[in-house]
């Protein structure tokens, strides 16, 4: 498990741990099965920053939002934003599985993927400011880190196939049982609600919002891997990285109603 976490973490963040001893599929497997760990460590980090700065100015809590989603693109080095950009030009080609697997690969940006990017941060922006405003802030950015790299785990779980032989999408599709995303999802649903019952005036609905946020969070997820599949024919890096964009993205949205 030790090999797996290091290669979650050199893979998900910045974090410069060292590569495994040892780097196959089943290594890759752990790793994915250990990304919802790399969530809860980047929540260590922004929940704190969220918080605080949200504490220290005055006004709407828009700058704190602001920030923490920059630090939050900077502790991932940008990837899962590339990817986004990636898999919007792609799908949006409308092209033949293999060539919108070469317009993905491609070094530029088209409109698309450019447009893609910035949508998905305001909205990350603006959740998450609505959440900080109603006093949940750090339960939100728990919930939808965690939920987002639960949904890496989900993508790469066993029956779902590869785009191409080579690449992050080879080593890692079908490497997860089945059972895993479950029992991560309702791990991520019963901590989210934990983290609610510690807040004043913690209502019933409160509480069940963690759960609604978590399962229509990995429903987006699964219709966009499933369009992803059928589209480019499986999945690939890119892939995995607009999961989490946009997983972040729809759980901060759900967090963000008013209960």
């Amino acid at each position: 498990m030790g090999d797996g976490l290091r290669l979650a973490l050199t893979t998900l963040t910045v974090a410069r741990v060292g590569g495994p001893a040892s780097f196959d599929r089943r290594t890759a497997g752990r790793a994915m099965l250990l990304a919802p760990v790399v969530g809860v460590l980047l929540a260590v980090v922004l929940v704190p920053v969220a918080l605080g700065v949200d504490r220290w100015t005055s006004g709407p809590p828009l700058l704190a939002a602001a920030l923490v989603v920059a630090l939050l693109a900077l502790l991932t080095r940008g990837l899962h934003l590339d990817g986004l950009a990636d898999l919007a030009d792609g799908l949006g080609s409308y092209r033949s599985p293999e060539r919108a697997r070469a317009i993905m690969k491609a070094p530029d940006v088209g409109a698309l993927g450019l447009a893609a990017v910035v949508l998905v941060l305001l909205v990350q922006v603006a959740a998450l400011t609505a959440c900080l405003t109603a006093g949940r802030g750090g339960t939100a950015l728990l919930v939808a880190l965690v939920t987002a790299r639960v949904a890496v785990a989900a993508a790469c779980r066993a029956g779902v196939r590869a785009a191409a032989p080579t690449g992050l999408g080879a080593l890692v599709a079908g490497t997860v049982p089945r059972w895993a995303p479950a029992v991560l999802a309702l791990a991520t649903a019963l901590a989210g609600a934990a983290a609610v019952a510690l807040e004043q005036d913690a209502t019933g609905l409160r509480l069940a919002l963690p759960a609604l946020a978590v399962a229509v969070g990995l429903g987006a997820a699964a219709l966009l891997q499933r369009h992803a599949v059928r589209r480019i024919g499986g999945i690939t890096g890119d892939v995995l990285g607009a999961l989490v964009e946009v997983t972040t993205a729809v759980v901060l949205v759900v967090l963000a109603l008013e209960s």
